[in-house]
């Protein structure tokens, strides 16, 4: 049996003035891309700090890649990358200067690794750090932690700040990360995020995992939020009856719905009908947690 990535036993972290983690156990293969999602201040980033032994447990063991995270945290340190939910840096270095310093410390990567890296973020290298922007400086966190290929990808919040097309290039990266058999674990409050890119989910709450579940059982008991006006209005009962719509109320010619698992038979009903207008988004954390708990005591 392979050994895990990542191990968490009982896992505990209190701090005096309130919060921390609480009785984590968790199990992250090799290979595998896990998210742990929850609201701010839910546990999330201790939980990394943990794993990297930058902060200590109350009590619990931790253990990567079946080494001690305390008593072989040079080693298990030299095997990962690590981007910080608040990044620190150099602000009177460039990128170049910053990246090289550490790679230098690792004992690599090359430089043109290191270029061919910042390219594809579009980052430009030879600015000072001081004059970039909070989006570039994220950027450079990210280069930081994927240059060269580090066995364990350890990312908190890694798409904080980034337009679009770069928070696809990071979706990339991590895919990528695990398509060559590495290990990531990221922190997110934003549900879709970790759609993209995790195999499984670890819903944290109040500093105690309340579930670990994979990506697609979530997204599919989730509901989704819909709000279509119509010119030409339909049955509300021919709406009611389509498989997964839950709830359906009108204002005028606004339809309000609510649906659970696939968006397929809805869509195929709206396109019978000319729209006006149309939006459909995800349930806040809030909501995902509250829909958890009620489908869990049914």
């Amino acid at each position: 049996m392979n050994e895990s990535a990542i191990s968490l036993r009982g896992v505990t972290k209190h701090y005096r003035g309130g919060g921390g983690v609480d009785d984590l156990n968790l199990e992250i293969a090799p290979g595998e891309v896990f998210g742990l999602l929850g609201p701010n201040g839910a546990g999330k980033t201790t939980a990394i700090r943990l794993i990297l032994d930058l902060i200590r447990p109350s009590a619990g063991r931790i253990s990567i890649f079946g080494l001690d995270s305390r008593t072989s945290s040079v080693a298990i340190r030299r095997r990962l990358g690590y981007l910080p939910g608040e990044l620190a840096l150099y602000d009177h270095l460039t990128p170049q200067e910053f990246l090289g310093h550490f790679a230098h410390l690792r004992g690599g990567p090359s430089p043109s690794d290191i270029a061919a890296l910042a390219d594809s973020f579009d980052l430009d290298l030879n600015r000072t750090i001081k004059t970039m922007s909070k989006g570039n400086r994220q950027k450079i966190g990210l280069v930081s932690a994927l240059m060269g290929d580090p066995d364990l990808l350890l990312l908190d919040e890694p798409t904080s700040g980034l337009d679009p097309l770069v928070q696809r290039q990071v979706h990339r990266e991590v895919r990528r990360a695990a398509g060559e058999g590495r290990t990531v674990l990221l922190s997110s409050h934003i549900l879709s995020e970790v759609g993209v890119m995790a195999d499984r989910v670890g819903l944290i709450r109040d500093g105690r995992l309340v579930a670990i579940e994979r990506v697609a059982d979530l997204q599919a008991r989730s509901t989704h939020l819909v709000d279509v006006t119509f010119s030409d209005p339909p049955d509300v009962s021919a709406l009611k009856a389509l498989p997964g719509v839950t709830t359906c109320s009108t204002s005028g010619p606004q339809f309000h719905l609510e649906v659970s698992g696939s968006l397929n038979p809805l869509i195929g009903e709206l396109a019978k009908h000319v729209l006006m207008d149309l939006s459909i988004r995800e349930p806040g954390l809030d909501e995902l947690f509250l829909s958890f708990y009620e489908g869990s005591h049914d």
